[in-house]
């Protein structure tokens, strides 16, 4: 039985998405996750910038996390959690851990900010073990699984994790 090895943490800058380094997170997206993104869902991060947050070692974007806030007609206000990744040589060293504890962090995160989300939430790919481990310790839970729901990737299930409040922040 093998003991997966934690990294011992790295000297991270955080920051805020700008159109200036939009470019470098379509870059890191596209290296990091297996669906591809077109320029709207790109320009569509800059009329909030506070809803992404990204990670810089030594002055390189290693990682991002991308939200948006949505509400069906009379419905809870949702937070939905886009993408969030860091690049394989990084993970294991606390980088997707901050970034996700930057959106359900207190009054330092995004849900601070935004006290009237009742629910976050994400889609993850049904073969993403490493995935479904990672957002368990936050206590996401599984709420189904969606046939068909990625177009062209394989697998094309999904499973929708949900975490609801109150309270929702992990402060």
């Amino acid at each position: 039985m093998s003991e997966k090895k934690k990294r011992a943490p790295l000297d991270v800058v955080f920051g805020q998405l700008t159109p200036k380094n939009l470019e470098q997170v379509r870059l890191l997206n596209e290296h990091i996750l297996p669906v591809k993104y077109d320029n709207k869902f790109y320009q569509s991060l800059l009329i909030d910038t506070s809803l992404t947050q990204l990670a810089y070692f030594n002055d390189v974007l290693v990682g991002a996390v991308c939200c948006r806030l949505e509400q069906a007609k009379g419905g809870p206000v949702k937070m939905y959690i886009m993408t969030l990744g860091v690049l394989s040589k990084y993970r294991k060293a606390g980088i997707g851990r901050k970034l996700l504890e930057y959106v359900l962090g207190g009054t330092d995160g995004i849900l601070g900010a935004h006290p009237e989300v009742q629910e976050v939430y994400l889609h993850v790919q049904v073969n993403n073990d490493a995935a479904l481990e990672f957002y368990k310790k936050f206590n996401f839970t599984n709420e189904e699984t969606i046939k068909d729901y990625y177009k062209r990737i394989e697998p094309r299930d999904c499973y929708k994790l949900a975490r609801r409040g109150p309270p929702l922040t992990t402060k």
